[in-house]
C-alpha cells in the first residue's frame, strides 16, 4: 500500500497544449447526475426540500410557473424565475430517482429543445405589456438562458440525452455570430455580471466537442464580463458600500477560475482567492456569507445575506473547488452550507427568509437598515416576501451539493472533498463500485467509508483533511496509517476488495475566530455556534396589494430569552479548550437535528449580561466595542463582566433566532 500527500498546488495542474487540441486545466470532474445518493440526514433534507414547496411550487405559484409561463410557450413570465426553478428541480429530481419530478422538469427540457431555431436561438422570442408581478419583457435577453443551459446540461448529465449536445452547439454558435454585436448587457446588465455560468457551459461542451471556435466564444464570454480579476487584484470594489449586487458577486466571483481553465495565467486563481479574502475582511459574517442585502453592506451583524447569494455561492465555490483543487473552497462550501443555509429556510421548506441576519433576536415586519426594504417584508418568512427570486432560486442549493460530495480525479480514481452521508457508485477499472460514506458530519467527525466491490480493482482514493482539523486520523481495513497535515489532500492507492473500509476521524478543537467590532464566534470543526432563542412563530396575512406582491401568508418570529451575553475573555480568547462540549448520541444518530430542540451537541461558554447593549427597532443595535487580542487582563479599558452565567450554545443551522458574533468582556 502507498499513502501519498498531495497539496493540490493549481499552477502545477495546467495541462500543456497537445497539437492543435488546447487542454483544459482542471483538478477534478463532476460524475454523472445521479451518481451520488443522499443517505441520513442528508436524505432527510432532500425529502422535505421535495414534500415542501420543490415538487409542487407551479402550483402554489401558478402565476409565474404554470401553464402560461413563456419557457412553456404561454404569454406570462418569460424570464429567470421558471429556469430558476427547473435548475434545482433537475438535480433532485434525478439524485432521488423521482419519476414524478423527473416528469414534471421534462416538460421544461422539452420545450427548450422545440423552441430553438435554425439560427441557433431559443427560447420566448416575444415579448408583452407589463402585468403585476410578471416579467414579461424583455424576452431576447442572454441573462434568463445563461440558467437554461445550467439545467441543460445537468439533464445531459444525468440522461445522456443526444439531442443536448447539438442543442448547445446550434446556441454557441448563435453566440458567437451575434454576441459581437449584440453584447451581454444589450438588454439589461445581469448577463454582464453572470457571464461565467455561460462561460463554463462553453468550455464544458468544448471538453465533450473539441471544436476550436469555442475557444474564441469563450473570450468573448470573458472580455464582455464584468472585470472581476481587474476588481479584485486592484480595485477598491469589496471595501466600498455598496459597489455591487451581492447575487453578482456570489455568482461572478467564480469567473476568474473559470477562465483560468482555458487561459493557464495563474494570476485568475490568484485574483479569486484575493477575492474571496478580501470579502471577508471587509463583508464577511461568521456563517460563511458577507453582508449584501441586496447592494454589500459590509459586516456589521445586523445586516442581512441574502438567500439567493447563499446558494449560488455555494454553486461558484463546488466549481471552483473542482476546476483548481482548491481546498480552502471546501472549506467554505461546508460552513455556508451547514450554517447560513439551514437556517435561513423553515424545516418544512415551505418558508424562507430572504435575507438572514447573523444577530438575529426577531423576525419581524419591518425596513431595518437593509439596502432595499421590500415594504418591510424582506426577513420575514414567507413563500414570496423579499422578492421571489429565492422562491424559484433557492432549490438548487442541496441537490447540487449533494452532487458534489465526490468527484472523479484524472487518473481514474475518486475523490471526497466535501463531507455527509451518501453513497457514491461508479464504473471504476473494470469493476463496479459503491462507496457507502456514513457520518454524522458535520456534528461529528468520525466518516467511515464502506466499500463495495463486483470485482479487485486498482485505483486511487482521495480524502480532504479540512484545514481546521490538526489531528486527523485515518484507518484502512483498522490499520493506522499516517494522515496528512490540514488543509490536504489523503492519497490511497492500493488493490481494493470488497468489504474494505476506510475511517477518517477529523477531532474538531473549539475555537474563537474575531469579526466585527473585536467580537468573537465560537467554532468547532465546520460548525459556527450560536445561542439559540426559544421561538414563538406567529403566522399573519396580508392582502390587497400585499398579497398579491408578497404572498397571502408570513411569519414573525419572537422571543422572551435574554441575548445581550458577552463572552468571558479569560475563556473564549486565552482558554477556548475550557469549553465543555456536550453530545447527545441519540439526537446524532437520527436523520434530523437541524433545529432548536434536536440540536445534538451544545457547548458551555461563560457569559455575563451588557445592560448598555439593547434592542433597537427589533435588531440588537451596534455590538458593543471589544478589546482587541488577548492582552493584560486587567485593562481598565476593557468591558468588564457582571455576574458569570453559563451559556449553552447550538450550532448555527439549528437556530432561527440567536446571537453568533459576541463582545468580549474581561472579568
Amino acid at each position: 500500500m502507498k499513502i501519498f500527500l498531495r497539496i493540490l498546488a493549481a499552477a502545477a495542474l495546467a495541462s500543456a497544449c497537445a497539437g492543435s487540441q488546447v487542454k483544459l486545466s482542471t483538478a477534478y470532474e463532476e460524475l454523472p447526475l445521479g451518481a451520488v445518493r443522499p443517505q441520513g440526514w442528508l436524505e432527510e433534507m432532500l425529502l422535505r426540500q421535495r414534500d415542501g414547496i420543490t415538487a409542487t411550487l407551479d402550483e402554489l405559484y401558478p402565476e409565474v410557473l404554470g401553464e402560461d409561463n413563456g419557457w412553456l410557450g404561454g404569454e406570462g413570465d418569460r424570464w429567470e424565475r421558471g429556469p430558476y426553478w427547473i435548475d434545482g428541480l433537475v438535480p433532485l429530481a434525478y439524485i432521488l430517482d423521482d419519476d414524478d419530478l423527473k416528469a414534471k422538469a421534462q416538460r421544461w427540457v422539452e420545450w427548450a429543445l422545440a423552441s430553438q431555431r435554425e439560427d441557433g436561438f431559443f427560447g420566448p422570442d416575444k415579448g408583452y405589456p407589463y402585468i403585476e408581478g410578471l416579467q414579461r419583457g424583455l424576452p431576447l435577453d442572454w441573462w434568463p438562458r445563461i440558467v437554461v443551459l445550467k439545467f441543460m446540461q445537468q439533464y445531459w448529465s444525468a440522461t445522456g440525452d443526444e439531442r443536448v449536445p447539438d442543442f448547445f452547439g446550434k446556441y454557441f454558435r448563435y453566440q458567437l455570430e451575434t454576441l459581437p454585436g449584440t453584447p451581454l448587457d444589450k438588454w439589461t446588465y445581469w448577463a454582464r455580471y453572470r457571464a461565467c455560468d455561460n462561460l463554463d457551459m462553453v468550455l464544458w461542451y468544448y471538453g465533450l466537442s473539441g471544436e476550436k471556435w469555442l475557444l474564441e466564444l469563450a473570450d468573448i464570454l470573458h472580455s464582455q464580463s464584468f472585470d472581476f480579476t481587474g476588481e479584485f487584484l486592484r480595485g477598491d470594489m469589496l471595501s466600498t458600500p455598496g459597489s455591487i449586487h451581492c447575487v453578482n458577486l456570489a455568482q461572478g466571483i467564480k469567473e476568474p477560475v473559470i477562465y483560468w481553465q482555458k487561459s493557464h495565467d495563474t494570476k485568475y486563481l490568484e485574483a479569486a482567492a484575493r477575492g474571496l479574502r478580501d470579502l471577508d475582511r471587509f463583508n464577511g459574517f461568521p456563517n460563511g456569507m458577507f453582508g449584501g442585502d441586496e447592494a454589500l453592506h459590509g459586516n456589521v451583524p445586523t445586516q442581512g445575506s441574502e438567500l439567493c447569494s447563499a446558494v449560488e455561492l455555494m454553486y461558484s465555490l463546488e466549481r471552483m473547488l473542482a476546476v483548481s483543487g482548491d481546498l480552502r473552497y471546501a472549506d467554505r462550501l461546508e460552513r455556508i452550507a451547514f450554517n447560513a443555509l439551514p437556517a435561513q429556510i423553515s424545516d418544512d421548506f415551505r418558508w424562507h427568509q430572504y435575507l438572514q441576519i447573523p444577530n438575529q433576536i426577531s423576525v419581524k415586519l419591518g425596513i431595518h437598515n437593509f439596502d432595499v426594504g421590500y415594504k418591510g417584508t424582506g426577513q420575514v418568512f414567507g413563500l414570496l416576501t423579499g422578492y421571489p427570486c429565492c422562491t424559484t432560486n433557492q432549490h438548487q442549493g442541496w441537490p447540487k451539493f449533494t452532487r458534489n460530495l465526490w468527484y472523479s480525479t484524472p487518473d481514474g480514481g475518486l475523490a471526497a472533498l466535501v463531507y455527509s452521508p451518501c453513497r457514491v457508485s461508479a464504473s471504476i477499472a473494470g469493476s463496479h463500485l459503491t462507496i457507502s460514506e456514513e457520518t454524522a458530519y458535520p456534528m461529528d467527525g468520525r466518516i467511515c467509508l464502506k466499500i463495495s466491490l463486483s470485482a479487485s480493482a486498482s485505483f486511487p482514493l482521495e480524502l480532504r483533511i479540512p484545514s481546521w482539523c490538526e489531528e486527523a486520523v485515518l484507518r484502512v481495513n483498522g490499520e493506522r496509517i499516517k494522515a496528512p497535515e490540514p488543509g490536504s489532500i489523503a492519497r490511497i492507492e492500493r488493490l481494493w476488495e470488497d468489504g474494505d473500509t476506510v475511517e477518517l476521524d477529523l477531532p474538531m478543537k473549539t475555537v474563537c475566530s474575531r469579526w466585527n467590532s473585536n467580537s468573537a464566534a465560537v467554532e468547532r470543526g465546520p460548525l459556527v455556534y450560536a445561542l439559540g432563542l426559544q421561538e414563538q412563530w406567529k403566522a399573519g396575512l396580508f392582502d390587497g396589494s400585499m398579497a398579491r406582491e408578497f404572498g397571502r401568508d408570513y411569519y414573525e418570529v419572537s422571543s422572551s430569552d435574554s441575548w445581550n451575553y458577552g463572552l468571558l475573555k479569560q475563556q473564549a480568547l486565552l482558554a477556548p479548550e475550557s469549553m465543555e462540549v456536550m453530545i447527545d448520541s441519540a439526537k446524532l444518530s437520527s436523520r434530523w437535528f437541524w433545529s432548536l430542540e434536536y440540536a445534538p451537541v451544545r457547548i458551555k461558554v461563560k457569559a455575563s449580561r451588557i445592560p448598555a447593549w439593547k434592542e433597537y427597532d427589533g435588531d440588537t443595535g451596534p455590538l458593543p466595542w471589544s478589546q482587541a487580542g488577548s492582552g493584560d487582563v486587567n485593562d481598565i479599558s476593557a468591558n468588564r463582566a457582571g455576574r458569570v452565567e453559563e451559556l449553552s450554545l447550538i450550532p448555527y443551522g439549528c437556530t432561527t433566532l440567536r446571537i453568533s458574533e459576541f463582545p468580549i468582556l474581561t472579568h
